[in-house]
């Protein structure tokens, strides 16, 4: 057959061969075309929804490094739990399985089916789970259900030093304090797991080498000084009914804080469970007018301009002086008084009197020169910068409010730090709480700038003079010591009212501020009080407290008495306890997240003496199969301990420092899940076959 016109055969092979051969170059064209749309235009796209459907990388929460006190005791460290995620596309019947898992997780059905339902590859259902718990998801064997070690953040002292040290989130991101500062610092890079899913729902999982380690974090707290803060403040605050409260420890000489407590505190391992204000780190963030105790900083400014004199006779004109219009009365009707007389009893009226002497400009350069009105620098978050107004917005009653500690607003930290400088010479340092970070044998420390002089060396040793007035003639007289001079200043200061936008009748501050010894001050003190109930001045309810964290701090710290000691005080120091053998700590594994955990921040600590450490193991009704016998920790170090009780799904209490010297229940025993579990540690006894021992090694060395 031919084309007519073309002389072209159909029936002729080569034809058919030609006809052939174009429609299979179409067929190419067209493949290699749609070829080149998937694997060039549209790759990208193909390749996302394959990764989501068949892989899913997963952050694993990252080891945080040890918070240390300034003794390397553990402030803060990280354990190892067991975390429950699911792998969907295994799961038969997502309804059923929420319905085992529910009871078992405490969670509703509902919502641990929404999680499974959320994607194919991969779904958390519950993290950080106690051991008791986990055991019982794997006797239900349930396709799907697997487990992946996370690190989970654990404070084996609770509440101690809480505000300092703040706390992390589930996914171990600090939140507060020096977890939140130096978050970038302790926390390590997260690792990643990576789960994939082949095309018959078989799953495989992978994870990355461990990242490197984050820098441990040595503080300049001291835990049993930190103890004896805390213990102390909790006890005001039970007896003046106060409605918050600071105490706070430094050393003058270098601006080191020893001890941070407030009030209301919470327990880190609950953080989801407290307040915010519990949460709160008053003595950096909370603003108040300090009242008489800023006296100190009108009297040195005029003594170092030359103004006035310790000696020199003020006429307080019977309690009351007018400003500007005002009438300002004194709490008494004083007379004739010397300053250093106006300092020891408070007298409004004659500070008042030297600080319209001293003038504005003058009175505002070394109320800035103390570091009122500016960031102290300590490296801790939310720190306030206080309230002074610049000198040319001072009104014509200024001076006379600000000379009694009025219409000026500081932090307990910044007052602190201003009669440190009083005690160590008139050098004003920068307050800090971290002494060094460490990795391996890596070691840094911050350099800590130069401090800065107030006051001349000859004003702040005639201020310590003075202060030492108060304590043995004025105001301050419960704030004396037995065994050591001390010296200091009371403040009661009155709020403002709300309602009225007036000074507050019955709402007040009473703080006391004050160091020991006088010659050679090795520790200075704050004490706050805010609204106590009953006496509210600082002489009366905030003095005392001073006085019994000097009395247990200044023997701890080996300070040398200066004055003679009755030998009824003696007895009472030696039956009284060692704050080192005051600590107390409780932990339970896995239930740092808010759902199902109680807050116990309000707890009081529990003395070592209270905690019965029995011959034999309690008496306990036990379930068939459900009780974890007890091993033989002796000579373990805390965190060998927590880590092994965590393990067992057991609650650590751990009493003292050292390595494990008894524990109670005792070696052996068998106990429920999740019971508790009393740890005392010390130092061993120097028996006659170790002390052989160490004198064979130093026989050995000597050679």
């Amino acid at each position: 057959m031919q084309v007519p016109g073309t002389g072209m055969d159909f029936r002729s092979p080569q034809i058919r061969l030609l006809i052939v051969a174009a429609l299979l170059g179409l067929w190419t064209a067209a493949a290699a075309a749609r070829l080149a749309d998937l694997q060039l235009a549209r790759y990208t796209d193909f390749l996302t929804r394959a990764e989501r459907q068949q892989q899913r990388i997963v952050e694993i929460s990252p080891k945080r490094a040890d918070i240390l006190d300034r003794n390397l005791h553990e402030l803060a460290m990280s354990t190892s739990l067991d975390s429950c995620f699911a792998v969907p596309a295994e799961i038969a019947d997502n309804a059923l399985v929420a319905r085992l898992l529910g009871p078992v997780l405490g969670l509703p059905p509902d919502e641990i089916a929404t999680r499974l339902s959320s994607s194919r590859s991969f779904a958390w259902i519950a993290r950080k789970l106690p051991p008791a718990t986990v055991a019982r998801i794997r006797q239900l064997n349930l396709r799907g259900i697997y487990f992946q070690k996370e690190n989970q953040r654990f404070y084996p002292k609770r509440d101690l030093a809480a505000a300092v040290l703040g706390f992390v989130d589930i996914d171990e991101k600090g939140l507060g304090g020096i977890e939140y500062q130096l978050d970038a610092r302790i926390r390590s890079k997260a690792s990643r797991m990576l789960i994939l899913t082949d095309a018959h729902n078989r799953w495989y999982e992978s994870t990355d080498k461990a990242p490197e380690a984050g820098f441990s974090v040595t503080l300049t707290i001291d835990e049993n000084i930190q103890f004896v803060a805390e213990k102390e403040l909790a006890t005001a605050i039970e007896q003046t009914h106060a409605k918050a409260g600071t105490v706070l420890v430094e050393d003058p000489s270098n601006g080191e804080i020893l001890a941070m407590a407030s009030w209301p505190r919470f327990n880190p391992n609950a953080a989801g469970g407290s307040r915010p204000e519990a949460r709160m780190n008053r003595a950096v963030g909370a603003l108040y007018e300090p009242g008489s105790v800023f006296k100190i900083v009108t009297l040195s400014a005029a003594i170092d301009q030359g103004i006035t004199r310790p000696d020199e006779v003020v006429d307080c004109q019977n309690g009351a002086i007018h400003i500007a219009g005002h009438r300002i009365r004194d709490h008494k009707p004083y007379g004739l008084l010397t300053v250093s007389q106006i300092l020891a009893h408070s007298s409004d009226v004659g500070a008042i009197k030297i600080g319209l002497r001293l003038g504005a400009p003058k009175f505002f350069q070394y109320i800035r020169a103390y570091g009122f009105g500016e960031l102290t620098g300590i490296d801790l978050p939310g720190e306030n910068r206080g309230l002074l107004r610049r000198v040319e917005n001072w009104t014509p009653v200024s001076v006379g409010s600000i000379s009694m500690g009025q219409e000026v607003g500081v932090t307990p930290l910044q007052m602190i730090n201003a009669v440190s400088a009083i005690a160590n010479g008139g050098l004003l340092y920068r307050p800090h709480v971290v002494l060094a970070l460490r990795r391996g044998t890596q070691v840094e420390q911050e350099p800590q700038p130069a401090p800065r002089r107030v006051v001349r060396e000859t004003t702040a040793a005639t201020m310590r003079a003075m202060l030492e007035g108060v304590v043995l003639n004025g105001t301050g007289t419960k704030a004396q010591l037995n065994g050591y001079t001390s010296a200091g200043k009371t403040g009661t200061a009155q709020k403002i009212d709300p309602a009225t936008g007036r000074y507050s009748a019955t709402q007040l501050i009473a703080s006391f501020v004050g160091f020991a010894p006088i010659n050679n001050p090795a520790i200075t003190i704050l004490v706050q009080l805010d609204s106590p109930v009953g006496l509210h001045d600082g002489g009366s309810v905030a003095a005392p407290v001073f006085k019994r964290i000097a009395e247990q701090v200044l023997p701890y710290l080996n300070v040398p008495r200066d004055i003679p000691v009755s030998p009824a005080t003696l007895r009472a120091a030696r039956r009284s306890r060692a704050p080192e053998d005051a600590d107390i700590s409780d932990f339970e594994p896995g239930q740092f997240t808010p759902v199902g955990f109680s807050d116990s921040a309000q707890a009081k600590p529990i003395s070592a003496a209270a905690l019965p450490v029995s011959a034999s193991a309690p008496t306990v009704e036990l379930a068939e199969g459900a009780g974890i016998s007890i091993p033989d920790l002796t000579g373990k170090t805390v965190r060998q301990v927590t880590e092994i009780c965590v393990q067992l799904g057991v609650n650590p209490v751990l009493v003292g420092a050292g390595t494990v010297q008894g524990q109670s229940p005792t070696a052996g025993a068998t106990v429920r899940p999740g019971a508790s579990v009393i740890f005392h540690f010390g130092r061993p006894a120097a028996t006659p076959a170790r002390l052989r021992t160490q004198a064979r090694i130093r026989k050995g060395a000597a050679r």
